[in-house]
């Protein structure tokens, strides 16, 4: 109520008021002027509180897309689940599309504010072809998950002449899997080794369940039924000295200038999703998000996951530039435009740097 706004004084009180003077009752008049000050007060009062619907306003809605269906997403489903991203006043909705292209696609439009994703073809042919995105975050800034094989394969070397699966051909699981060619010194045209493109994790782990290929990473999680089923485990990427920016938080620069505000909010939410996620007090809450966000059937299928999450994240979150500069050297061989790119524009970690002269971790 403003301050030219007239109290209208209920119609109850002025007829009482009324019947009281008429019949001279000064005793009564004298109690009804104390009722009507008070009901004028009270009737003031309430004119000053906020209807319901005015207080209840909407919190601003967040969209973040990512195409990884994996425990690197666990500490977004904990930050959801336990209300962290509400609690910095943002509705964040998580969602899970087929691709890192249609997630960077859904950026560019502005149907989604973040992308968990990582440096892929996808994503630096997106920012070589003129999409302005930057890491304002990293959620994971090394290696994870294994490389699992045929029983018959013993060693790297026995990968010549084989098929591997991939999600898609300059995505994630491709530019992960080129980095472990890398590594041990393996050429796919010297050595005949082939990529089939099939689809994600679960697709994969099917594939090679029924021999369509001899091999594919695949995270902790998945890794962890193919070795039940008598697969090899032939290495455990997160022990590997390979520099790599896995799953960072991707934005649109020019979102982030213009929502500076909603973007270091959201950090807070998910700073604090990690820290719950890394409390081994939290295991079983941990793993009933992680089965949620993946839609294992019984929360405990979800204990690889967890534990493999306790090993990737770490309280910081800086984007490790090194690990971007390394995947635009390996895309960058076979496309000029990527490799003119510099890992140093693709970071802004001004977000977390606050975040650390905080103490938040």
């Amino acid at each position: 109520m403003d301050g030219n706004s007239k109290i209208q004084v209920p119609r109850w009180l002025l007829e009482a008021a009324r019947t009281c003077v008429a019949s001279g009752e000064r005793r009564e008049v004298s109690r009804m002027k104390t009722l009507l000050s008070t009901g004028v007060a009270l009737f003031s009062f309430l004119c000053l509180i906020p209807s319901a619907s005015k207080a209840a306003a909407p919190l601003p809605r967040v969209v973040t897309a990512f195409a990884s269906f994996s425990e690197k997403e666990g500490a977004i489903f904990v930050a959801e689940d336990q209300g962290f991203f509400r609690k910095y006043g943002l509705d964040v909705k998580h969602v899970f599309v087929s691709s890192g292209s249609i997630a960077l696609s859904a950026l560019a439009s502005g149907d989604a504010h973040f992308y968990t994703g990582s440096p892929t073809g996808a994503t630096l042919g997106a920012v070589a072809g003129g999409l302005d995105v930057v890491f304002v975050a990293g959620l994971v800034n090394k290696l994870n998950g294994t490389f699992a094989v045929e029983p018959s394969i013993k060693t790297p070397a026995e990968l010549k002449g084989k098929t591997i699966g991939v999600q898609s051909i300059g995505g994630g699981i491709w530019m992960i899997t080129m980095l472990l060619l890398n590594h041990w010194d393996l050429d796919l045209k010297r050595d005949n080794i082939k990529f089939r493109v099939l689809g994600d994790f679960t697709v994969l782990t099917q594939s090679l369940a029924s021999h369509i290929i001899d091999g594919s990473y695949l995270t902790y999680t998945f890794a962890s039924r193919m070795e039940r089923q008598g697969f090899r485990i032939l290495a455990d990427l997160a022990k590997l000295p390979i520099p790599y920016q896995n799953t960072g938080v991707i934005a649109r620069r020019s979102f982030v200038n213009a929502s500076p505000d909603i973007v270091e909010r959201f950090l807070r939410g998910l700073t604090e999703g990690v820290a719950f996620a890394m409390d081994p007090a939290n295991k079983n809450s941990v793993m009933r998000s992680l089965a949620r966000g993946l839609r294992l059937p019984r929360t405990e299928d979800a204990l690889e996951g967890y534990e493999g999450m306790l090993t990737l994240y770490q309280r910081h979150l800086y984007p490790t530039t090194e690990g971007i500069r390394n995947a635009i050297q390996v895309i960058g061989t076979t496309n000029e435009r990527i490799r003119s790119l510099k890992a140093e524009n693709l970071v802004d970690d001004r977000f977390v740097k606050k975040l650390e002269q905080e103490g938040r971790f």
